[in-house]
């Protein structure tokens, strides 16, 4: 009906927007797949390269004009793709807000966030916590630090017996550590931690009216606990990994008034190594999904402790050394002489209530979860027999302290 007229591009600037559009068309269609950085590359240069060319032909009367449309054609570009991208995160948080609660979701942008803090995260780590999985592979206590307990114990004991010859105590084990009790059953160190206001202790003691198998027990058995230990207000298992003997405990505890109580979530892995006659327990920190923070609680994100327990004669009988080496970050705002002489004056009480605790057990027939059961020792104790003669060994038996 209207004879058809041929439209020419009001400037270059609309002859390169169509090359542009062409290009990246075929840059799409190409062997490049979008996603990859060299596909990103591509795209950013061009229209880097775009820009360029465009400004750089600007001239004349018109270039003012010309400027303005292409910063135009650009904002408004810019603008689709950053609405685009806010209505997904907006879809996204509306998601996470319907399937978990609001303390949830906060407990998981801060894992994220810490996740993404530290250096050299692998991206498994950061997916775990997306799909709340602990990840046991990354967070288990290996073979080589539960060697380390057994290391630490046979330094010790090389500098003890050169003191015994000297006859002078032994001030130091080695560098950096300085005593701050010496007491005719334990002895007790402490060191800075490098680029921290904090202190790592070390005790080293020794008990003859028990045996290392009641003293291992207690310490583990977590329902006993709640029983001698006044300061617990919480402690379970959460998570169990059978083949390594590891398990994630929450532990919340009581602290000195006037502060808050404190939380813990913590790897710990048990070991008896009969042919060098030790037995050891290593726990230090960790995040599991399943127990955010709460504000019930000051959680405590940095802790570690090493215990090694060596017998004077076997596992059933009465005498051994021990070496517990313990630091965590309370995070308090008192100054660090009162940290430290809440820890380095906790850290024995422990001990002593532990050993009480296990003469108790032992006195009064207690019932407790025999954690080191699949270690027969040379002499076998009548206490430990059950009615038809037998030991009751295995990781889920019942024995008396």
């Amino acid at each position: 009906m209207f004879p058809s007229v041929q439209r020419r591009p009001i400037c270059d600037i609309g002859v390169r927007a169509v090359r542009l559009q062409n290009s990246t068309r075929h840059l799409w269609e190409g062997p490049v797949k979008p996603g990859s950085a060299a596909w990103l590359g591509q795209r950013v240069g061009l229209v880097l390269t775009w820009l360029q060319r465009a400004i750089e032909g600007s001239t004349g009367a018109n270039s003012g004009k010309k400027k303005q449309g292409l910063m135009s054609i650009f904002a408004n570009h810019c603008s689709f793709v950053t609405g685009q991208r806010l209505r997904r995160a907006f879809q996204i948080g509306e998601l996470y807000s319907n399937l978990y609660s609001e303390r949830t979701r906060w407990t998981l942008v801060g894992s994220i966030w810490r996740r993404l803090q530290s250096k050299g995260a692998p991206s498994r780590k950061l997916l775990a916590a997306l799909a709340g999985v602990f990840m046991w592979e990354d967070e288990k206590i290996r073979d080589d630090e539960l060697r380390k307990c057994a290391w630490e114990l046979q330094a010790l004991e090389a500098v003890k017996n050169q003191s015994a010859a000297a006859e002078k105590p032994a001030v130091q084990t080695s560098a950096g550590w300085e005593v701050v009790i010496d007491k005719k059953a334990f002895r007790v160190w402490r060191r800075p931690i490098e680029g921290s206001h904090l202190f790592e202790y070390r005790v080293f003691g020794t008990y003859t009216d028990i045996t290392p198998r009641q003293f291992f027990n207690v310490q583990l058995d977590t329902e006993y606990r709640k029983k001698w230990d006044a300061l617990v207000i919480k402690l379970e298992v959460v998570d169990r990994d059978v083949s390594t003997s590891s398990e994630v405990v929450h532990w919340a505890t009581h602290f000195p008034y006037p502060m808050y109580s404190r939380d813990y979530v913590y790897v710990r892995r048990y070991d008896v190594d009969v042919e060098n006659n030790l037995m050891v327990l290593v726990s230090r920190a960790v995040e599991h999904p399943s127990i955010p923070e709460s504000q019930d609680f000051v959680r405590v994100h940095s802790y570690q402790s090493r215990m090694v327990i060596r017998p004077h004669r076997s596992f059933d009988e009465n005498g051994f050394d021990y070496l517990l080496t313990y630091s965590d970050d309370p995070q308090t705002v008192f100054p660090r002489y009162c940290v430290s002489w809440m820890v380095s004056s906790g850290m024995p009480d422990f001990l002593e209530k532990l050993h009480a605790a296990a003469l108790r057990a032992r006195n009064q027939d207690v019932g407790v979860r025999d954690y080191a059961g699949l270690v027969k020792g040379p002499q076998p104790n009548p206490d430990r027999l059950g009615g038809d003669g037998t030991h009751n060994l295995g990781g889920q038996s019942q024995i008396y302290a």
